[in-house]
């Protein structure tokens, strides 16, 4: 494991957040990654999907303001990323987009395959991955059992 690897956490979550929790996801999230910067985490990595993406993505800038050392490193599984979604939506991801401390894309075109590059990428380069996991199918429980599997200790906020 990378120096690097050893001080990088990552996220993976699902789209669709309970409207009435948001609020106490966001702060378990907040105290996770606080406890990790205190840990001396230093990196990390958000795929940028609506969702547990945004939300992580967004608390890691808010703590820039305490913790100028931390650095948010945006996975993107496409350049087409948001095709098809919302005005506000993509209004909030390009406002991420210009604020991170490094852009990776995982595939220059969307395919069926993007999603999948870029959450085995998010894993690999990480040694802690904090999730918001409820269902036992889907992107999130493949990116956390891949996660388990490459031994990168999970965090649930669910």
């Amino acid at each position: 494991m990378s120096s690097m690897q050893k001080r990088t956490c990552c996220f993976t979550g699902h789209r669709n957040l309970p409207l009435e929790q948001r609020d106490e996801i966001a702060t378990r999230l907040q105290q996770v990654i606080i406890n990790l910067i205190e840990q001396d985490y230093v990196f990390f990595g958000a795929g940028g999907a609506l969702g547990f993406d945004t939300l992580a993505a967004l608390t890691v800038l808010k703590l820039k303001d305490d913790y100028p050392q931390v650095k948010l490193i945006l996975v993107l599984p496409c350049k087409s990323q948001t095709r098809g979604w919302g005005k506000d939506d993509v209004a909030v991801y390009e406002n991420i987009k210009g604020r991170c401390d490094k852009l990776v894309y995982t595939s220059e075109e969307y395919d069926s395959s993007c999603m999948f590059k870029r959450n085995r990428h998010l894993i690999d380069n990480s040694s802690v991955c904090i999730c918001y996991l409820t269902k036992e199918k889907g992107g999130t429980a493949y990116t956390v059992d891949y996660g388990r599997k490459s031994g990168v200790q999970i965090i649930n906020v669910a």
